[in-house]
């Protein structure tokens, strides 16, 4: 298992649990990736009910609900909550504190049996015709060879299943970014200049500090403020929402970034890395000046690198569609349910219903035992948007985790030989939610 970010994490977890004897490489000292780095709230466990009216569903259960439940109990999330006034775009509302994942999600990979390899580089991989043999580790006690039958790419970049030979594409269709925690500023005089300036476009309300009832989340635009504030942020690529668990504290605020090349390019990502750390700066100085009582607000943590939405997309045997998406299509071979667009409302998913996740999707074309999860999959942009967000990556990452332990259990040689039924079987006793009937039998 190369890379311990949002799907990594869980399909380590998902294998360990299996059975099989489990490693997993992060280069960083902690695990949870774009979750963790980015702090954003996760907000697409269940369909989208309101805005169609239609029966609240939580679609994603297993290992995801289960940590949820477990950070919840940690005093580390707000638990689901309904968003307010943008019914259109999301109905859920989870709110995390992002280092109470690192340490729930670490524990559970322990827990599970996860030998865990931390600041631990996967730089090269080693072949024998069209399987992958062994992964080679760069750390600070020298250069190692992790062996295995199957192997998951969940690094995010793509960099396992690219040195693997796998075709791919570097579509360079998103902006890279870094996400500030940001100190001694109130979420609520945040949402009131919002609100009493026209602003203020969705918010949700929870538990913060221990205290129910709170504004956790507020999203706005700028622009409807005035143009030069919106001409503002748009400069310094600055999102306008956030989310908190704590007061006087704003858990991330996300700067943006467009590279003039694919964020694999290790020169592009360095200047892009100064570049957002100064426009940070100048966000910062931005919220201090048109916040009340912001004015000695302050950075309180960064994500340690840029983290990216896309990097390089690798060719697997089945590639999602948009129409597919929207019109709720399920599959044959689907390993989990999913109701989420992050381009609604231009795009939503019809009726408020789901579409299913074909295993195909995760299988790396032309490599025999080698999956791709996570943001790596799905060439087309607008399906992307809905395949790479956050609860999608984890869902993910418990299925191809169940299913790579379930092939070393059978005593397979590729993944393809895995009978479907024994996957789905494996997936439902999992707590694995499927929306539609899988008709397999």
């Amino acid at each position: 298992m190369a890379g311990g970010g949002t799907a990594g994490a869980f399909a380590a977890v998902a294998s360990a649990r299996g059975g099989a004897k489990t490693a997993l490489i992060e280069s960083k000292g902690y695990a949870g990736g774009i979750a963790v780095e980015g702090g954003c709230g996760l907000h697409s466990f269940y369909n989208l009910w309101n805005a169609f009216n239609v029966e609240k569903r939580m679609v994603v259960r297993g290992i995801p609900e289960e940590f949820i439940q477990r950070l919840y109990q940690a005093g580390g999330c707000s638990g689901h909550n309904e968003t307010i006034m943008r019914p259109e775009y999301d109905n859920d509302t989870l709110c995390v504190d992002v280092e109470k994942y690192k340490y729930v999600i670490l524990d559970m990979l322990r827990e599970a049996g996860v030998h865990v390899l931390l600041d631990t580089m996967a730089a090269d991989v080693l072949k024998e015709g069209n399987r992958v043999t062994g992964v080679v580790t760069e750390s600070h006690q020298g250069s190692e060879a992790v062996l295995g039958k199957f192997f998951i790419d969940a690094t995010g970049y793509g960099d396992i299943s690219a040195r693997a030979g796998a075709c791919f594409t570097e579509p360079n269709d998103y902006p890279v970014v870094n996400s500030m925690g940001v100190g001694g500023i109130d979420i609520d005089k945040y949402y009131a200049f919002l609100r009493d300036n026209g602003g203020l476009i969705e918010y949700a309300r929870g538990t913060r500090s221990g205290k129910n009832n709170q504004i956790i989340r507020v999203d706005g635009r700028w622009s409807q403020i005035s143009g030069s504030l919106g001409d503002a942020a748009k400069a310094l690529g600055m999102s306008s929402v956030t989310t908190t668990i704590h007061d006087d504290y704003l858990m991330f605020i996300k700067v943006n970034f467009k590279t003039a090349v694919s964020p694999s390019n290790r020169d592009a990502l360095a200047d892009a890395e100064f570049e957002l750390r100064r426009r940070q700066q100048a966000s910062l100085e931005l919220l201090r000046k048109t916040i009340l009582g912001a004015e000695s607000a302050f950075i309180a943590r960064t994500a340690p690198s840029i983290t990216i939405r896309r990097a390089r997309c690798i060719e697997c045997d089945y590639d999602i569609s948009l129409d597919e998406v929207v019109n709720g299509v399920h599959f044959p071979d689907e390993v989990f349910s999913y109701g989420f667009h992050d381009s609604a409302p231009r795009i939503q998913i019809k009726g408020g219903k789901t579409y299913g996740m074909p295993y195909r999707t995760m299988l790396v074309k032309g490599l025999d035992n080698l999956f791709a999860i996570g943001m790596m999959i799905t060439s087309d942009h607008e399906a992307h948007m809905a395949t790479r967000n956050t609860v999608s990556c984890m869902a993910m990452g418990q299925a191809a985790g169940t299913a790579a332990a379930l092939c070393v259990k059978q005593g397979l040689g590729r993944l393809r030989d895995l009978p479907y039924t024994k996957l789905y079987d494996a997936l439902k006793l999992g707590n694995v939610w499927f929306d539609a009937e899988v008709p397999y039998k």
